[in-house]
């Protein structure tokens, strides 16, 4: 009785095995497309700072019910560093709702701020090896300034997809992991006015293969303006060195 219900087992387990070997294998699960597109400076024109001016191209998901994983925050968080008078990186891409640490790794004062549509605040004066925070609660561009050192400029962008690119040193996007769906194509370039990006929002389709936008040749040379500073005024250019 024993060994018949043993060898019944055996048999069993081998029936379930030699049932899954035969199952036909399951499609892997389909990837992303992808969509790619290239800025170009217009002819003649000036380098930007001796190359492509900062852009960033992003698709809005126009679909209901799209499922597109979240973008995964990096280790440390998102960083925008005070080092030799510059903003590390010059420009940074994150979820809205983020909140962005200022480091400041210089050996002098730092005072950050933005004025800008995106998102407004003031850290004032502190010192080296302090930290402060600000929350990216919405979408929006957000310029940031020193108010001591004119030099310094970054920009923050805050977005509501994964689904964006920032240029390459030739001005190419490459937008990976985009689902089948309809969207709203996003750009924009440093230093380029707002009226201009606006003639850039369409809606795209994308499906079932991806997609190559081509060439977009900017209408101008963009160059960052001119700022003033936290208090709507010029920067002090008399003294013989910032006091900070």
């Amino acid at each position: 009785m024993r060994n018949r219900r043993a060898a019944t087992r055996w048999l069993a387990v081998a029936s379930v095995f030699v049932a899954l070997i035969a199952a036909p294998a399951q499609d892997a699960p389909r990837q992303g497309l992808e969509v790619t597109a290239k800025i170009q400076l217009p002819q003649p024109a000036k380098p930007h700072q001796g190359g492509m001016p900062a852009a960033v191209l992003w698709l809005k998901p126009l679909t209901p019910g799209l499922s597109i994983p979240p973008q995964a925050p990096p280790h440390n968080g998102y960083t925008l560093a005070q080092k030799n008078k510059m903003f590390m990186p010059h420009l940074l891409v994150v979820p809205a709702g983020s909140v962005v640490m200022f480091p400041n790794a210089d050996p002098f004062f730092h005072n950050v701020f933005s004025l800008f549509d995106g998102q407004r605040f003031d850290l004032g004066l502190y010192e080296a090896g302090k930290t402060k925070a600000v929350p990216f609660s919405r979408e929006g561009v957000s310029y940031i300034f020193c108010n001591i050192h004119s030099e310094m400029s970054a920009v923050v962008i805050a977005l509501s997809t994964p689904l964006y690119s920032i240029a390459d040193r030739d001005g190419g996007f490459r937008v990976s992991g985009v689902p089948s769906g309809d969207y709203e194509l996003h750009l924009w370039v440093e230093g380029e006015q707002q009226s201009v990006l606006d003639r850039w929002v369409r809606r795209l389709q994308i499906s079932p293969v991806s997609l190559n936008l081509g060439t977009i040749v900017l209408g101008t040379s963009p160059r960052p303006p001119n700022h003033e500073n936290k208090f709507g005024r010029p920067y002090e250019r008399n003294a013989a060195q910032p006091p900070y």
